[in-house]
């Protein structure tokens, strides 16, 4: 059996209580440490209690105390669904500490995710900046890149749709896809990375309800158009996710995003090669049924 994985989880909402759930059934996971914020209601209770299962020992307790905790109960990785502030606060002192860690706070500001790059680059930890933490998502983004590449005289726009008490918007997913396109529409001229901006695309946010998470691309011309779309059922996707991303980063030094985690350039290379191999056949098969037609 592989070692088992020490993990603190940052961020008691409802995200974060669907991922302790996960955690706590997996075998190779122990999770040991359950942080909230400074002013919640929840500090001092078991973990149990809240999740309303049986006790666990775990007794949630507040930021303040995190460095405390960290010496105390030494996780290998802290999964952090909190808020951007607090994230690069509590990046700091992880780091400090040799602590890897899974992000998925969303609504960072550019100025805050380089300093979370800069962070696991000094402190030679491992980080995964993962706003877009669900398979699913990441898949929808490899989508968008491919179709935005072959339809780039196609106008396209994002429509991303949230629970009501979400504060950012757009979501940092769809700011993520909106540079997917631009990155697509890009592909017979050069271009940097860094000149990318996200607000080139149209991105229409939704607050409405307890919508868990729904995007959705449309490229049209005056002709047809294309929709490409995901949508969450339920925070447990979230929740494998960050299961996903703890098992990545628990042995790895650097700064990284969940299509790292996924291996997508891989899939989309092992695709390619597969392609290859049928047309080979497809050439195959024809030639050997010339071969056999009548003289």
């Amino acid at each position: 059996m592989a070692d088992v994985i020490r993990v603190c989880l940052i961020g008691m909402g409802r995200t974060g209580k669907e991922i302790a759930k996960i955690l706590l059934q997996q075998e190779d996971i122990d999770l040991v440490m359950a942080v909230c914020s400074e002013t919640s209601n929840k500090i001092g209770k078991d973990l149990g209690e809240i999740l309303n299962t049986r006790d666990t020992g775990i007794i949630v307790d507040s930021c303040r105390n995190l460095e405390t905790n960290i010496f105390k109960y030494k996780p290998d990785v802290a999964i952090d669904f909190s808020n951007p502030e607090g994230t690069v606060r509590n990046a700091e002192i992880l780091a400090k500490m040799k602590v890897r860690m899974v992000i998925g706070t969303t609504g960072f500001n550019e100025i805050q995710t380089k300093k979370l790059m800069s962070i696991a680059k000094n402190n030679k930890v491992g980080i995964v900046h993962a706003p877009n933490i669900t398979l699913g998502v990441n898949v929808l983004m490899v989508l968008t890149n491919l179709a935005a590449s072959i339809l780039e005289s196609y106008d396209c726009t994002i429509v991303e749709s949230h629970f009501k008490d979400k504060k950012d918007a757009p979501s940092g997913t769809a700011k993520k896809i909106a540079n997917e396109v631009l990155k697509g529409m890009s592909i017979n001229r050069d271009i940097n990375l860094h000149d990318l901006d996200y607000t080139e695309v149209p991105i229409h946010a939704v607050r409405a309800g307890g919508i868990i998470g729904r995007h959705e691309v449309v490229l049209a011309s005056e002709y047809d158009k294309v929709e490409i779309a995901h949508e969450s059922f339920s925070r447990t996707a979230f929740a494998l996710g960050a299961l996903k991303a703890v098992r990545f980063i628990h042995d790895k030094v650097g700064f990284f995003e969940m299509n790292d985690v996924l291996d997508l350039r891989h899939v989309m290379t092992r695709y390619l090669e597969r392609e290859a191999y049928f047309r080979k056949q497809k050439i195959y098969n024809m030639e050997l049924q010339e071969d056999q037609l009548p003289v």
